[in-house]
């Protein structure tokens, strides 16, 4: 498949079909897999570091939903289009500076930020997730 052919196809959806037929026929596997997952093992690691931090269950419970919306609880999520970094997709991610020098790789910094961020502006986790499920963001 010439690259011209792929330029000619007006759907990048039919683009990428096309693709995995030539793929699959040629013998070669195409896989789709998020850009950002994590780990189990960070993802478990961050939930048990949130849940000490937020020990109220509604509270929790409201802050996982957005994380786990936002980053999958990868604390080193980056969104490609908007630069949002981390647990919670601040944006800019040095915003979260604020809570600690180091949090681009500490979950429990992110959270706090996170937790402070949505204390401030929304009042409780329970209510940024209220507009969350409005919205699609907060």
């Amino acid at each position: 498949m010439t690259v011209s052919f792929i330029r000619r196809i007006a759907s990048p959806k039919k683009a990428l079909t096309t693709a995995a037929v030539a793929a699959a026929t040629a013998g070669l596997a195409l896989t789709a897999a998020p850009a950002q997952a994590a780990t189990p093992a960070t993802a478990s690691s961050a939930q048990a570091i949130a849940h000490k931090m937020i020990p109220d269950a509604a509270q929790f419970n409201a802050f996982s939903k957005i994380v786990s919306h936002e980053s999958g609880w990868n604390p080193s999520a980056t969104n490609a289009s908007s630069g949002a970094y981390g647990l919670v997709q601040a944006l800019p991610g040095s915003k979260m500076a604020s809570a600690g020098g180091d949090w681009k790789t500490n979950p429990a910094t992110q959270i706090k930020w996170g937790l402070d961020y949505m204390n401030s502006r929304y009042g409780s986790p329970v209510k940024a997730w209220s507009f969350w499920q409005a919205n699609g963001w907060y």
